[in-house]
């Protein structure tokens, strides 16, 4: 009967393991981002912040993956971090429902898997109660020995792996900076289109003033993850103009879109056919920086900082 409990417990803390190591894997590949705006949306962090406790909680889920799967110090030690953070999650979920509401992707298995944030809460019940199993069936051995060595260990090698897949880099070299600046955009592809019904015309004047203008598709994952991010932007700061042209099927892509990206409180319109890719040429998501129509910064979603797009409207300053 014993070594039916031992067995059982042990089985059961090796597939929770599992769980935390293909949770933690999820969310460092094949991007970060989205766990990283996690951390603004709920107001844990900025967007300083947000990359080192994203990268702290990926750490954490691999170092107690891997001493589930040990079996190392079950009921002393591995067990209470277990549901330590299993609870944390459900603090985080619970917020986000009340600030967000129940929906879109939670990022808890990062985009491979899509799930709610009630669905998460839900999932991480069944493994606190998992954990409570195993805690007491557990009557195996627990190492008397370099302890604090294996930790040590198992610590720095999660946060090896984590950093070597995904450093933190504050500073982000665009693959647009050799391209031509202080030109004017042909805004006149959006306000005088040849054929309206593949063009709808902007809901505010883009030829006038200063605003953030990203041309994105609606199949695209990096659009995506842009959008996400100027969502967040735009909560934080919602004087600032930023405007979005989408091309792709206007129904259930749409639809899909705004579920995922939760960015509703940004104002778009769609341009499809050649006039789109004259605009946006080739490389997506495209965001241009406009002044009165002239086109003064291009940057990338990942260098796309809330903090320089604020100076530039404040000061007319562009920032690297």
């Amino acid at each position: 009967m014993k070594w039916f409990k031992i067995i059982t417990a042990s089985v059961l803390s090796i597939a929770m393991g599992l769980v935390f190591l293909y949770s933690g894997y999820t969310k460092l590949l094949p991007v970060i981002e989205t766990f990283e705006f996690s951390f603004v949306d709920i107001g844990i962090g900025n967007w300083y912040t947000a990359p080192v406790f994203a990268r702290l909680m990926i750490i954490l889920e691999f170092f107690v993956g891997a001493l589930l799967i040990l079996n190392f110090k079950l009921k002393k030690f591995t067990l209470p971090l277990t549901v330590s953070i299993l609870l944390f999650f459900i603090i985080y979920l619970l917020i986000v429902i009340s600030t967000s509401g129940n929906k879109g992707n939670c990022g808890c298995f990062g985009e491979h898997v899509i799930m709610t944030p009630e669905q998460a809460i839900y999932k991480n019940i069944v493994m606190i109660a998992v954990s409570a199993i195993i805690y007491f069936l557990w009557e195996g051995w627990d190492l008397k020995r370099f302890n604090k060595l294996l930790y040590s260990f198992i610590f720095l090698g999660c946060t090896t792996v984590t950093l070597i897949y995904q450093p933190i880099d504050y500073t982000y070299t665009s693959n647009n900076q050799d391209e031509k600046v202080n030109y004017p955009l042909e805004l006149n592809l959006l306000y005088s289109p040849e054929d309206t019904s593949k063009v709808d015309i902007p809901k505010i004047d883009l030829r006038k003033g200063k605003h953030v203008l990203a041309f994105l598709s609606l199949s695209c994952p990096h659009c995506r993850i842009a959008a996400k991010k100027f969502r967040l932007i735009k909560k934080n700061n919602p004087e600032l103009s930023i405007y979005f042209v989408l091309n792709g099927d206007k129904g259930k892509k749409l639809e899909e879109f705004l579920e995922d990206t939760k960015a509703d409180n940004i104002p778009n319109s769609f341009c499809l056919g050649k006039s789109f890719v004259q605009l946006a040429s080739a490389h997506l998501p495209r965001i241009y920086y406009i002044d009165n129509g002239i086109v003064v910064k291009k940057v990338d979603y990942f260098e796309l900082n809330q903090y320089h797009v604020e100076n530039w409207v404040k000061t007319g300053k562009l920032e690297d």
